[in-house]
């Protein structure tokens, strides 16, 4: 049944860079969090906390793209291993700032620096030169890169909460550094699967000026809307309900019930126009996601959220192969940056629609904004599918140039904090 996974590491050096990469990759999904515990403990505000952690995902949110358009232009190892010291100097910076009480201001200068570059777009960067020929074992490959990235959600989390509160506040920062430059390192240290930088395509527009690129972020923004009033939903509704202790079990069960239909997804051999497919996948989530309003209980509430999050990876799975056959080779990890930030864009939007639904309506109106967010992205799909039918033509365009750079605006490429 597994077969086609066995298969996908049977390349030389392809289970070398996923071990990597799944090191790097994890501290992503521990900086917000363990930020936010360890200003707080040391400063005791949540105000200031809050503030640090998004000053810091602002600056992900415009370095990140940078870095990998970057890594497009020189390679991996030659970008990646530099951004990835400067960021750990920038955490060590913030770690010792909130250790000696320094002024607030120092918070958010060191935060400014300590953006790590894309580990997870690299990894797919790497799948997709591999499988650059073969659709079927790229979209095995990126099954399981996002079941990779719902578990580091998982797991970062939980690990970081437990290093800070077992250890010092510090302590999860401190982990996420090492894990980020080390994982960058031996990832860097992979030359053999590293993909190979790409002459640009004199004719293709940059990435934001990719017209089905530029559908795909406006709909990831509003994905991310979903994820992010999702966790803020469920942490005041397990509040209210008497079990604020459950929401992190709460969240976590929609990210395993999203890592499951991962996992049966990559099994699938994919039918149809690919633009259909993303269609399809973003009415599952809304569809999915209506009876959250039926919780009346926390068990509920727990099998509600892992049946809402079984549509999660088949569609971003889904979306993340357009992104690759949309732009040209020469800009896959810049391409794939932009999806990421967007995405946690749309988190912080989330959180602050919800956040203010909560406040005024009650913790339960948190989970209408998840289904209302799908109904807006699949709106914005549907009125942008002209712009995305490039990517339902890209492997024929490819086939028919005789090459593996394939044109703008429909390229099956190679990619780029999750995060």
């Amino acid at each position: 049944m597994f077969a086609p996974y066995r298969r996908l590491f049977a390349p030389k050096g392809s289970l070398a860079f996923t071990l990597s990469g799944f090191l790097a990759r994890l501290a992503l999904s521990m900086y917000g969090v363990s930020t936010v515990i360890m200003v707080a403990s040391l400063r005791d505000s949540y105000a200031l906390a809050g503030a640090v952690s998004g000053v810091s995902l602002a600056a992900t949110l415009v370095t990140v793209p940078r870095i990998s358009r970057l890594i497009d232009r020189y390679g991996q190892a030659r970008v990646a291993v530099p951004a990835a010291a400067v960021s750990a100097l920038g955490s060590v910076a913030l770690m010792l700032c909130a250790h000696y009480d320094t002024p607030a201001w120092t918070l958010f200068a060191t935060g400014l620096f300590s953006t790590a570059p894309n580990a997870g777009g690299m990894v797919r960067a790497r799948w997709a030169e591999i499988y650059r020929d073969d659709e079927q074992s790229l979209h095995v490959a990126n099954s399981f890169e996002q079941v990779l990235d719902e578990i580091c959600f998982i797991v970062g989390p939980i690990l970081t909460v437990f290093l800070c509160t077992a250890l010092f506040p510090e302590a999860g920062r401190l982990v996420a550094m090492v894990l980020t430059l080390g994982g960058t390192l031996l990832l860097a240290a992979q030359k053999s699967t590293e993909p190979p930088v790409q002459e640009p395509d004199p004719s293709a527009p940059a990435p934001l000026r990719n017209r089905g690129l530029q559908v795909m972020l406006l709909t990831f923004l509003f994905t991310g809307t979903i994820f992010g009033s999702l966790d803020l939903a469920s942490v005041a509704y397990t509040e209210e309900l008497g079990n604020a202790s459950a929401a992190g079990v709460v969240i976590a069960l929609q990210a395993a019930g999203s890592a499951v239909s991962g996992v049966l997804f990559g099994l699938v051999v994919p039918k149809g126009r690919i633009t259909t497919r993303f269609l399809l996948g973003l009415a599952a989530m809304a569809v999915l996601m209506l009876p959250l309003q039926l919780a009346g209980n926390l068990w509920s509430l727990c099998l509600l959220m892992f049946v809402a999050g079984m549509a999660n990876t088949p569609t971003m799975v889904t979306s993340m192969t357009m992104v690759q056959k949309l732009v040209p080779r020469s800009q896959i990890n810049e391409g794939m940056a932009l999806a990421v930030t967007s995405l946690l864009g749309g988190i912080s939007l989330g959180s602050a629609l919800a956040g203010v639904a909560v406040d005024r309506f009650g913790p339960a109106t948190g989970y209408w904004l998840a289904p209302g967010a799908a109904v807006v992205a699949l709106v914005v799909s549907v009125l942008g599918a002209e712009r995305l039918r490039a990517a339902d033509t890209a492997p024929e365009d490819a086939e028919e140039g005789g090459g593996t750079e394939r044109p703008a605006g429909g390229a099956l490429v190679s990619p780029a904090t999750e995060s």
